[in-house]
């Protein structure tokens, strides 16, 4: 995993890189989200690996799953990863470049875990509370886990901000013992 991180990071500043100076970045994000999604299929993957697919096919496969709107720029970087065997690094590019663009943008994406199913309201109360928090725009998903017994789970980057009832249970039970 760490070498496929420490492979990916070049090509995810790259491709940040040119995108952002294209004025790209969301079109880019588009193309390598449908890249990374289609080479992490178990048939793609038997393509990739296959001896008896040219580059040339692989390439113009490639280009295909990422749609028409593929620029010169961009499909270049397909080509470039093709030619290069980083093809199986595609979902690290992604992630990296989510994170340059998410820090570029000044967003961040955040995952609200409860108990329950919350509603609108109650939506924007937690996105307005974080964006003050962390100064950022907030994207917000939504989880629900019964076994939390109450409260909320906050994952935002590697920050959590745990306020379940089964984890205040937790310490509670840990000082009485």
């Amino acid at each position: 995993m760490s070498q496929a991180i420490t492979v990916a990071r070049p090509y995810a500043q790259a491709a940040f890189d040119e995108a952002q100076k294209l004025g790209e970045l969301k079109a880019w994000s588009e193309i390598l989200h449908a890249a990374a999604g289609a080479i992490e299929q178990q048939d793609m993957q038997a393509v990739i690996n296959s001896t008896r697919v040219s580059q040339a096919q692989l390439t113009n496969l490639m280009l295909a799953v990422c749609g028409e709107k593929v620029g010169k720029t961009a499909q270049n970087f397909i080509k470039l990863l093709v030619e290069s065997k980083r093809l199986n690094v595609l979902p690290e590019i992604l992630d990296m470049f989510e994170k340059l663009r998410a820090e570029a943008e000044k967003s961040v994406d955040v995952v609200v875990t409860s108990a329950f199913d919350l509603n609108e309201a109650q939506k924007q109360k937690i996105a307005a509370a974080l964006k003050v928090r962390m100064g950022r725009e907030i994207k917000l998903s939504c989880e629900t886990n019964r076994e939390l017994l109450g409260g909320v789970v906050i994952r935002a980057g590697d920050k959590v901000i745990d306020g379940s009832a089964r984890t205040r249970l937790s310490e509670l039970a840990v000082a009485l013992a």
